[in-house]
């Protein structure tokens, strides 16, 4: 059925149908894309390019001139959009598209509307004196994660292509120049409500919530309070994202309320890490210097980020301001109890039952404690306790994941005891938990070896042998195990930095 958004739209090369740019003008500036000196595309993700019903093989001859920017295709409608937000907890109240440009929307094969986006293909009224360019590095680290992230089940942005421009970049030091094109369900952002909040602009406000609804969740047109509906979904949402990123370990680092999509995906890997040895208080971002945005402390921040969004939401609430705020804190408080039913669920998963009993929490939180005073790899220790769900023999691999194995001991006995309990075959539950707890994930260490090889080599097996195996995180891959293991202590990566 054809969306109140959506206009005819030609299959072609880009079947455009370009909703966002015909929002009012104080939306977004639009803005072509500078051109690119020698552009040559890197990676093509052809699985993707058919799903969005591209044109593979145009795009394979084409490529370079149009992910660089240098080609636009027909139907496309640049743009900056527009949006504010609060980084590290202080407002900015100009923030936008400084180095991505929105090519256009396409409808997908499934029929969902998808937007296509280039970053770092010049400058934009929004750039603040920075040159709109990307760096290679950061280009290739977030095709990796994104499609990583995409392969683990965890709702994200995906890469479509990364090109070289031929043109140096500057920053600390002169790197080589990239342009990725990423797709998201749409980048509007908590940041993009607040860009309007913050002048006022209550027509624009519920302009933009309207076209949330018509686009992201249209069953909500008809509820009671289709605005309240609104910001209670987006919680929902964003309560069962942040629960997936902590069963896979996962570190955002900069969890901005501009890089708080109300699509619900997660967006923006520029500082982001997985974690090897497990600790709450894990830090990778070299601009996070309070640890805001640890990995535990991703949940709180999640609510403050939403607590943001429902205030830009009040009038749409209700008329009367106190009733307002009174609906809008039911939601958020809604929003902590959500999270946590689906984190506590995930980590069931993970520990292999599928019931539920009181003790539960206790024991998923014991084995966190053992971990992190073990110091053992977040990743290898439930992946190994998959093994032992269906083998008694791989206790062995699974307490060597801890510094002193017969500390495991007593939890492995209130573990097997709580399994006593729990309706599944050995096999099945082993099963099961190989599917919840990944074998592979994008271990920074091997991103790092990825990037350098492709900056100063220009060798990209690297990169590709990375998507490769990160392609099947769940499957065992025996022949490249290796990518399994942790760092050695000379390989760790301490710190990430923000690039794209």
């Amino acid at each position: 059925m054809t969306s109140a958004l959506q206009k005819d739209a030609p299959d072609g090369a880009f079947p455009f149908d370009n909703s966002y740019a015909r929002l009012p003008p104080n939306f977004f500036v639009r803005q072509a894309p500078s051109q690119a000196a020698e552009p040559r595309l890197i990676k093509l993700n052809e699985e993707l390019a058919a799903e969005l019903r591209l044109d593979v093989e145009l795009l394979k001859r084409d490529g370079e001139a149009i992910f660089s920017g240098n080609l636009l295709p027909d139907g496309a409608d640049p743009l900056a959009m527009a949006y504010a937000g609060h980084q590290f907890g202080g407002f900015v109240p100009l923030l936008g598209d400084g180095r991505a440009i929105l090519l256009g929307e396409v409808i997908d094969r499934n029929g969902k509307r998808r937007d296509i986006q280039l970053k770092g293909a010049g400058q934009t009224p929004f750039s603040r004196r920075g040159d709109g360019r990307a760096a290679l590095g950061p280009v290739l680290r977030e095709y990796i994660v994104s499609e990583a992230m995409y392969a683990l089940g965890v709702p994200a942005t995906r890469a479509l292509a990364a090109v070289t421009t031929g043109q140096p970049v500057y920053r600390e030091e002169v790197l080589p120049g990239a342009v990725f094109t990423r797709v998201a369900a749409s980048h509007i952002r908590v940041g993009t409500f607040q860009f309007f909040a913050a002048r006022g602009d209550a027509e624009a406000i519920k302009a933009l919530a309207d076209y949330v609804i018509e686009r992201h969740y249209p069953e909500l047109k008809d509820a009671e309070n289709p605005y309240l509906a609104l910001y209670r979904e987006v919680c929902e949402r964003q309560a069962a994202l942040i629960a997936r990123w902590l069963h896979v370990g996962f570190i955002h680092g900069v969890m901005n309320t501009d890089n708080m999509t109300i699509s619900g995906e997660t967006i923006d890997f520029g500082p982001c890490a997985f974690m090897d040895s497990y600790d709450p208080a894990t830090v990778f971002s070299s601009i996070d210097h309070q640890g805001r945005y640890a990995y535990a402390n991703q949940p709180g921040i999640g609510q403050w980020n939403l607590a943001r969004l429902g205030e830009t939401l009040l009038p749409l609430f209700d008329a009367d301001q106190e009733k307002a705020l009174e609906l809008a804190n039911e939601v958020i408080k809604l929003y902590g109890e959500r999270f946590q039913a689906h984190w506590l669920s995930g980590m069931r998963r993970k520990i292999g039952v599928v019931s539920e009993e009181d003790g539960d929490l206790e024991l998923i939180q014991s084995l966190l404690a053992l971990m992190q005073a073990g110091q053992a790899d977040f990743t290898l220790a439930f992946r190994r306790l998959s093994a032992l769900a269906g083998n008694d023999a791989a206790e062995a691999a699974f307490t060597a994941s801890f510094r002193e194995p017969e500390a495991c001991g007593e939890w492995l006995g209130r573990w097997r005891e709580r399994l006593s309990r729990d309706p599944q075959s050995p096999a099945g539950r082993a099963e099961a938990m190989r599917k919840v707890n990944p074998a592979f994930i994008p271990r920074n260490h091997r991103i790092e070896q990825a990037i350098l090889a492709a900056t100063e080599d220009g060798d990209f097996s690297l990169f590709e042998a990375l998507l490769t195996v990160l392609a099947k995180p769940y499957d065992d891959q025996p022949a490249l195990a290796a990518y399994m293991e942790p760092p050695q202590p000379d390989e760790r990566v301490l710190q990430t930095f923000c690039g794209t």
